[in-house]
């Protein structure tokens, strides 16, 4: 199993990545002597008799070391998702901490004990080209079932996981997502030996994380919501307030956005009501004057209506746009 397993990887594509400055957990290295390696000893005895002296040799023992079956997997991503987002790229570290070349058998649970949702797994990718970087098209997309590339003692791959977000999710709720690597060879009990099936011809031994080991990454829901409310004030032409021809209203239009996400491309938007003329000049985003023409600014205006792109604003944000009309 091992040989065609290390033959599959070695015609198809296989990036090993060094940890490098990855900011993951401390990890095991892998275990002691190579696995297939001939360890050799042999004894030489000396003696004399009368006045002859002579040595001898043994016979030479030869061990072969046996293959330790470990693993180490770490989670690397708290992911913000927005509701029916698809294709939200989580990301772990796979560590063989043994000590011979493993594959590993992968698999995804979405429906972590305590989530308060559940994602929808997509695709698990591993890092083809060893940039950290999930690259569609280029990246080696696992087919269901189908084991990583084999992992050199010591080496590391990156493994994209790719799901999908409920449209359901409330902002603020959070849901994990669990990657489990089990070694090809076998897993259980530690010490427990799977006979002829280590590297080099030796047996596979499984070693103390079990060679199946798991890590969570985390989703928290990321969202918006946009509430908007106006308000209108009269200064008539004789010093009050009442709606007559001449007065002045100004219109105050308050967008409040919720949430610990954002709202993008926001545009406050109102018409000029019949009855009345748009005041030149007038229109104000939070108190900072705009121009009425189509400009650098983020407003416009004329007879017709006012248009101020608010552009992206963060949740825990309010804007305040005004403008002026003359009653006919």
């Amino acid at each position: 199993m091992k040989n065609r397993l290390a033959m599959r990887a070695a015609h198809g594509t296989c990036a090993i990545v060094a940890l490098g400055a990855l900011a993951i957990p401390s990890l095991a290295h892998a275990t002691g002597v190579t696995a297939g390696t001939l360890i050799q000893n042999t004894a030489t005895a000396t003696y004399t008799t009368g006045s002859v002296s002579g040595s001898i040799t043994s016979n030479t023992v030869t061990v072969r070391v046996d293959e330790i079956l470990d693993v180490a997997v770490a989670g690397l991503t708290t992911a913000p998702a927005l509701a029916g987002a698809s294709n939200v790229v989580l990301e772990y570290t796979l560590t063989n901490t043994g000590n011979g070349p493993e594959a590993y058998n992968l698999t995804v649970n979405t429906a972590v004990a305590g989530n308060q949702f559940d994602a929808t797994l997509q695709s698990v990718v591993v890092d083809s080209n060893g940039n950290n970087t999930y690259d569609p098209g280029v990246d080696l997309v696992l087919a269901p079932g189908a084991p990583t590339p084999s992992i050199a003692a010591d080496g590391s791959l990156r493994v994209f996981v790719l799901v999908n977000v409920p449209g359901t999710v409330v902002d603020g709720q959070t849901g994990q997502v669990q990657l489990s690597a089990a070694a090809v060879t076998g897993s259980g009990t530690p010490g427990t030996v799977f006979a002829g099936q280590g590297d080099g011809g030796g047996d596979a031994v499984v070693g103390t994380s079990t060679a199946n080991q798991s890590a969570n990454d985390s989703l928290t829901a990321s969202l918006a919501t946009v509430a908007l409310a106006k308000s209108a004030t009269i200064a008539d032409p004789f010093g009050g307030n009442q709606p007559v021809p001449g007065a002045v209203v100004t219109y105050t239009l308050v967008a409040t956005v919720s949430g610990s996400g954002q709202a993008d491309s926001l545009h406050v938007t109102d018409v000029i009501p019949t009855g009345t003329t748009y005041q030149a000049g007038t229109l104000k985003l939070d108190a900072a004057s705009l121009s009425d023409a189509s400009d650098a600014d983020a407003g416009q205006a004329s007879a017709a209506g006012i248009d101020v792109n608010l552009g992206t604003v963060a949740g825990g944000s309010t804007k305040t746009v005004t403008f002026d009309v003359k009653i006919d």
